[in-house]
């Protein structure tokens, strides 16, 4: 059905796809994200799809018909950077975002080089909020 979201739970390892992401300095960096969000949020991580490690999850339906569920918060470790999604977005966190660090954003994702780029205590702000915004709207 085109109506449906591509990007769903898996039943693989997320510590394997972690473990064969080839950039140790990466895969580092992944590891920590990882261990950061796993001790945020109450929801065990799942693998969305191949590639994207995502934490919780919400049912969404849109005017046009088109519906499924997603993760609330989310990583992956992309070749060209580490992509974290924040799933409502950033105009609400405008505070935070001015002293992240270095980044990149798109509509819910934010694009981090390094790990050492960003301050983790505005990370960890960012990811709670974020979270807690999507538990309170979707449960």
């Amino acid at each position: 059905m085109a109506n449906q979201n591509k990007t769903k739970v898996t039943g693989a390892s997320v510590i394997k796809f972690l473990n064969r992401v080839t950039d140790e300095k990466r895969k580092e960096d992944a590891f920590k994200i990882y261990h950061l969000m796993n001790d945020l949020v109450p929801d065990e991580a799942k693998m969305w799809g191949s590639s994207i490690v995502g934490f919780g999850s919400y049912h969404y339906k849109y005017k046009s018909g088109r519906e499924g569920d997603f993760f609330k918060v989310g990583f992956s470790p992309r070749k060209q950077n580490l992509s974290i999604y924040i799933m409502p977005g950033f105009e609400r966190y405008e505070s935070l975002m001015k002293n992240l660090g270095k980044y990149k954003i798109g509509k819910s994702c934010l694009y981090v080089n390094r790990w050492t780029d960003i301050d983790v205590n505005v990370l960890s702000d960012l990811i709670k909020e974020s979270y807690s915004f999507m538990t309170r709207k979707y449960g």
